[in-house]
This record gives C-alpha cells, structure tokens and sequence, in this order.
C-alpha cells in the first residue's frame, strides 16, 4: 500500500499502442524493457508503440543510481495516472524502479481491455532496510532460482538479499585462497566468483543489494573438512550433524591470518558495505573441552564463553572495518566492547532490537519473519519492527532500527520448493516494511495478496505451479482433482515440530523432500475462507443462506472426497501416510453437514452425538504425516452453534 493514494475519475486503457520514453537519460533503457517484458507477459499484449505518438507513460528523474547501491538511497517516486497518460517521477532512478512496480500492480482486466485507473500516488518506504534472506548451505539453490526470487523481491520492493552462504551443512562461495572451503564441503554445488558477480549485478539492477553472510565462530563444522586447523576440537569433520556443535578456535594468532585472507578476499568480491559474520547459537562445549582454551580465557580474565566470543567478535570487527566493510551479526554479537558502529540483525525480538538500539547500535528485525516457521501471513504481518519494547524508544533511538528482513532457512526446502514456502506470505512482510505503520487491514492485505501472488506467476516464480507438479508424481498416472481437494485444507506442521519427526536426531540433508508435506502451501486460502464463512454464519444467528449455501457445498465436496481418493492414496507409497488425513476430513464434514441440518431444523442434535463429534476433532486436530488439517477449528465451531441455535 503506498504512503499516499488519491483515486482519480476514468482509466488509462493498455492496448498494443502503449509506449514508455524516459526523457533525457537512456540508463533505464534495460529497466523499461524488462518493465515491458513483463506488462506483456500480464496482458498478453505485443507492444508497438506508434512511431511519432505520445508515449503512454513518461519517465523523469533527477539523478542516476550508485554503482554500488548503499542504504538508504533515496527511493521515493511519485505516480500520475490519467485517462490520456501517465507520469512517472522520482528523485532517483532507483525511485523509478518502485514506481514502476507499482503501475504494473495497477493493471487489471476491465469490460472494454486492460487498463490502469486513475490515480495520484506519492510514496516512499517507511524502512530503508527491507530483506530477504535466504539459506544455501543446508539444500544448495541454483542461481536461476534465486534470480527468480530477486524479481519477486524487486516486485513488493525489497531492496537487501542476505545470502546465508556458510553453515555445518555446507559452504557455498569459491575463495581462490582457500579452495578447500569447496572442494571439500560444497559436494560440487557452490557458486564461482564469476557467477556471485553476475548474480550480484543482476540484484543491483533490480534496486537490490547483495549482503553475504559466512558464519563464525559457530555454524562453521563446514570450514574445518578443507582447515581443521581452524577448529577448537580433534575432529575429523563431516558435514553430518550429531554430536558437539563445531566452532571456531578464537585462541590461534592463525585464525586470525586465516580470516584477515579470507574476508579480504570476499570484501572484493561482494561490493555492498555490510558484511554479515553469523555469530549465532555458538555452542562452547568443544571450548570447555579445549584445556588450552581454558587457559587462554584465564589468562585474559574471561569468566565465560560469552567473554571469548567478544573478543573473537573484536578481532574480527577490525578485520571487517580494515577493508572498509560495516560488521553485521545476529543478536549474540551484542556487546559493549564492540563500537556502535555494527548492526545487529535481532531474531529474538523487539526487546533485543531495542536494547541494541538504547546502546546506540544499529538494528534489523527478523523475529516474527521466519517463513520457515509456516506461519500464516496474517501473522507475520501483525509483526512490526517499532512494536513492543522498540515503541518505548526515543526518536533517535527509533532511527537506529533500520527495518527487518524475513528468513527462509533451508532444512526442509529444495529447487523445487522453496519458492512457495517464501511467496506470497513474504509479500505481507515486504508491505510491513515499505508501508505506513497504520495499514494494518488484515482482510485488505489478504485481497491484495491473491492479486500479486498472481502476478508473481507471471514473473517466472513458481510458488503454485510447483504444488500441481509435485502432487502429480504422488499420484503417478492418475487423475489429482480428489489429491488436490485434500492438498488445499491441510499446512505443514508449525514453528519446528518437524523436527520431531527426526527423533530430535540429525537431520538427512540428502533425504528426498517429496512428501505431501513437502508440497502443500504453508497457508491454506480455502480452509481460511472456510473459516470466514462458517464465523460469519454462526455470528449472524445462522440466517444468512449464502454461507449456508458455500459451507454446505465444501462440506459435501469433503465428504465425498475420500472414497475417490483412497483408491490412489492405496497404491502411492508417497501417499500411504496421508489416509488417516483423508478420513478425518470426511468425517469431519460429514459431521459438519449434520450439524447443519440441526440448525435448519432448530432441532439441536442429542448430547451424545456432541460429545462424540468434538472428540473426533479434538483427533483431527492432531498432526498426521507432519500435516494439520486446518479445517477442524470451524468445524468445531459448527458443530458448538448446532447445540445452542434451535
């Protein structure tokens, strides 16, 4: 949503005449084509604008963009759409980039053709600080795929990618001075430094910076396969998980030459200022177990790990600063001893993030961000970086929070999917980010939301598709309309309880992800919708016949869904695990029509039948093959209200 929007009278229609010309400047030539490429993709239109026409839609702008783009550039833009044209201004051609985003979400199908409605737009981003970041060590991303969710990005106006290259499970990035970093943990799957170049000037054209993170002391069991002598225990090293969590020997003058090659190295080859050192979750059991590390910490006075990793942290921030880089680190990097220079990047939350920001640290949110967590976008848009303890701030402090960046940790993700675990909740988040802190409408977000992840299809991006193909191979050569009934009530189980499938042992990264789990979409529209319905039929005394009508449609649709489908669910190996799902959700509906025809006949069904109906979701609430089925709550709701309107 913009910061300003002023609806005008009329349209401007998009037919094959629809030109652009930016006036006086051919550096956004690349720009306008891609902006044409992809208006041409949402219509289907083939431009070609008329030689000695008046364009459609002028661009102007005041000056270029960095070469190197840095924070807090200036991307505001202001957009007028009338019925004969449409100008586009901006301070910055990085501002032009915004504008044009959000004229290409203004295109909508009418009577007469496409058209975008007239309009007056001012907007700027409420957070100069707007990410996204994503995990390469434990499932390898290709290239082409990222690039896919960079145009997602640049298309809700996110402007950081935060490339999580480092952790136990691999390392990701070609160091020509430490060749063993790949060769020895990547399995064959890392980037050259001639293709993280071109990725990152694809970024940049986009308006989107590229922040590397390589992460240290702890996460790091990937760097000692090539260097165990950067560790603090014996080893050997696999990538595998289990037992003590690796970390870094912080003692050894060789780290520190190690690391002082190494990130001068990176430095260059990661143009932005910010370089992100990781510095979570350090598990300081192999330094307890170090007697040499015990006597160093003595010596220096430290009474604990934490005092160890501040002085780690030190060294390593001068480092950093010496190739003219801003150290970035998780909430553990915090510290007095550190300047005030770095940026903590806060997953614990608004208390640590203001707590930064009181000390006179800059800070970033991703608390409440994780995608990985599944949870609904309604959640994650709730979540606001000047919320909670970051509201008590005072104004400078309040400057310190620089924004928030959402996360996509890659334990349970692959290629194939990952693309719908990010979008389109991710864009809920990019709106938190860029638009006034007052535009919380949680009805209008989802509306919103069903139009751009639409558009995001468009794009290349393949967070629905994917679903259709993945469901395909769980049913071979058979028919997946009966799959698909079931796919589109049930989400993955939340937060980390997947984990508990593992036994809480290490997880198999080479595990293929080709379960319904692995599948279904993170949120479920149709058991939301469901629950809207069923909440405004109770709530209006169950006199309104229109969500009547749509309950009673999807409850007889998921009644008879399991007798077409088991016959598939038996011969799928895939799909054995997921019959119990497809039972309850037939007797769940067929409970639910039930109470229906109580209410229609005012007659409230025998507590007996109440009793055994509630016990029956209380069982389907219960997780099953790591899946919820979503629809049991209203259907509770239902079967509550059957008891009481009579």
């Amino acid at each position: 949503m913009p910061a300003s929007v002023q609806l005008g009278t009329g349209q401007l229609p998009i037919d094959q005449s629809f030109s652009v010309t930016a006036f006086h400047d051919r550096s956004l030539n690349e720009e306008i084509i891609r902006f044409e490429d992809q208006l041409h993709r949402q219509t289907g239109i083939p431009f070609r604008g008329k030689p000695g026409a008046a364009p459609t839609l002028t661009v102007h702008f005041n000056h270029g963009r960095e070469t190197v783009q840095k924070l807090g550039e200036d991307e505001s833009y202001e957009l007028t759409v009338t019925d004969s044209g449409a100008k586009l201004t901006a301070p910055t051609s990085l501002g032009i980039l915004r504008g044009l985003q959000t004229f290409l979400q203004l295109v909508e199908i009418t009577p007469t053709g496409f058209a975008v409605p007239a309009v007056t737009i001012k907007d700027q981003p409420r957070f100069p600080w707007r990410g996204l970041m994503i995990d390469v060590s434990r499932h390898f991303i290709p290239l082409d795929v990222l690039k896919r969710n960079v145009d997602g990005m640049a298309a809700v106006k996110m402007n950081v990618l935060h490339w999580h290259l480092s952790d136990d499970q691999g390392f990701r990035a070609e160091s020509k001075k430490f060749p063993k970093l790949t060769t020895m943990a990547s399995g064959e799957m890392f980037y050259s430094q001639d293709e993280i170049r071109d990725f990152i000037a694809y970024a940049h054209d986009r308006g989107i910076r590229v922040v590397p993170e390589f992460d240290m002391p702890g996460h790091s069991r990937s760097w000692f396969l090539g260097y165990p002598e950067l560790a603090s225990g014996p080893g050997p090293y696999t990538l595998a998980d289990g037992g003590i969590a690796p970390a870094i020997d912080p003692t050894r003058e060789e780290t520190y030459k190690f690391l002082e090659k190494f990130i001068a190295e990176m430095a260059k080859l990661f143009p932005d200022a910010y370089f992100h050192i990781g510095g979570d979750e350090v598990d300081g059991k192999q330094w307890d177990a170090n007697p040499k590390i015990q006597a160093f910490k003595q010596a220096h006075g430290m009474k604990s790990d934490q005092d160890l990793q501040a002085y780690f942290n030190r060294r390593l921030q001068k480092i950093v600063a010496k190739n003219h880089k801003t150290m970035m680190g998780w909430d553990e990097i915090l510290h007095p001893d550190l300047p005030r220079t770095i940026v903590v990047q806060s997953w614990r939350g608004q208390q640590s993030l203001a707590a930064a920001a009181r000390q006179g640290y800059s800070g970033v949110l991703s608390y409440g961000y994780y995608l990985d967590l599944m949870w609904p976008a309604a959640r994650h848009y709730a979540v606001d970086p000047m919320s909670g303890d970051a509201a008590t701030l005072n104004l400078d402090q309040q400057k310190l929070i620089l924004g928030g960046e959402s996360c996509q940790w890659a334990e349970w993700v692959t290629p194939e999917n990952i693309d719908s675990h990010i979008w389109p909740r991710n864009a809920a988040i990019a709106e938190r980010l860029w638009s006034p802190q007052n535009v919380t409408g949680v009805a209008s977000m989802y509306a919103r939301l069903h139009v751009v992840s639409l558009n995001l299809e468009w794009l290349g991006l393949t967070h629905r598709s994917a679903r259709t193909l993945m469901l395909h191979r769980m049913a071979g050569d058979s028919s997946i309309s009966a799959l698909r009934v079931l796919a589109d009530v049930v989400e993955p189980v939340k937060d980390y309880d997947r984990w508990d499938e593992t036994k809480q042992g290490p997880i198999d990264f080479h595990a293929p992800l080709n379960r319904m789990i692995d599948a279904v979409y993170p949120e479920s529209d149709t058991a939301r919708e469901f629950a809207a319905f069923v909440q405004a039929y109770v709530q209006g005394g169950a006199k309104d016949p229109v969500a009547e009508a749509q309950i009673r449609a999807s409850l007889t649709l998921w009644r008879d869904n399991d007798a077409r489908l088991h016959p598939l669910l038996e011969q799928s190996f895939l799909l054995q695990e997921d019959e119990g799902l497809s039972q309850n959700l037939s007797a769940l509906a067929a409970a639910g029509l039930a109470a229906l025809d109580s209410i229609d006949k005012a007659q409230p069904p025998p507590d007996a039948w109440k009793t055994q109906q509630l016990a029956l979701v209380e069982q389907a609430k219960k997780p099953q093959a790591g899946l919820l089925l979503m629809i049991a709550a209203p259907m509770e709701q239902l079967i509550q209200a059957s008891a009481t309107h009579n």
